[in-house]
């Protein structure tokens, strides 16, 4: 939050805010669709997903939410589920606390505006992605985005990547098939080199040029 513009002393109310530190485990949901969510949650470390389950039974990943980001609360139901992707620790607090803070200092309900615009962005960003950009496209542009988000010095700092093959096709809208597929194309191509987990990015223009990829939206 200090490195997205907030005043320290504003970040220490809020980390001061009663709340319980919660361990999140990705293998099973940690927060159903359909349930009322007066809650704030702030992921600490690690990385969660919103997600949103069709009739079908298919999984589709609609938001990441990085360390010092997070989830406000809302009216009614929420309709999407909350999951971890890599193990998590989550601060959860409540909404009338989180509404007294900001009643007293109005600055942080335009920093979380800030926050809520940006997101948008993110959101219309994925559209795009999932609804027009062909499947190399789609999981390049994952790749470069993720490493932003993540604040990965790319390209001296290789990418730890989060994501299973699985939950790229969840987030991409393909089948995990088709991810192996394009990843390793991408390799072939001389755009990235694989290690384990990691992604070293060889071409980070070429790869922004693939992807179609303009960070200002993470802005």
């Amino acid at each position: 939050m200090i490195a997205a513009g907030l005043n320290e002393e504003l970040v220490d109310l809020l980390d001061h805010m009663p709340h319980r530190v919660i361990q999140v485990d990705p293998r099973r949901p940690f927060r159903e669709p359909g349930v009322p969510r007066d809650e704030v949650l702030f992921v600490r470390s690690g990385l969660i997903s919103k997600f949103k389950v069709d009739s079908s039974g298919r999984r589709q990943i609609v938001a990441l939410r990085f360390p010092g980001e997070g989830v406000l609360p809302r009216d009614g139901l929420a309709s999407y589920g909350i999951q971890a992707i890599v193990p998590s620790e989550v601060m959860v607090g409540s909404s009338k606390d989180l509404g007294s803070i900001i009643e007293a200092h109005p600055e942080i309900q335009q920093f979380f505006w800030r926050l809520t615009q940006r997101n948008e962005a993110i959101g219309y960003e994925w559209l795009v992605n999932c609804g027009r950009r062909d499947s190399t496209a789609r999981v390049a542009h994952l790749l470069c985005e993720t490493a932003v988000r993540s604040h990965t010095k790319v390209p001296d700092e290789a990418l730890h990547n989060p994501f299973t093959q699985q939950q790229i096709a969840e987030i991409t809208g393909q089948t995990s098939v088709n991810v192996n597929r394009v990843m390793a194309d991408l390799e072939r191509q001389g755009l990235i080199r694989r290690k384990g987990r990691d992604i070293t990015f060889m071409d980070w223009s070429e790869m922004r040029r693939v992807a179609s990829f303009q960070p200002a939206y993470l802005e």
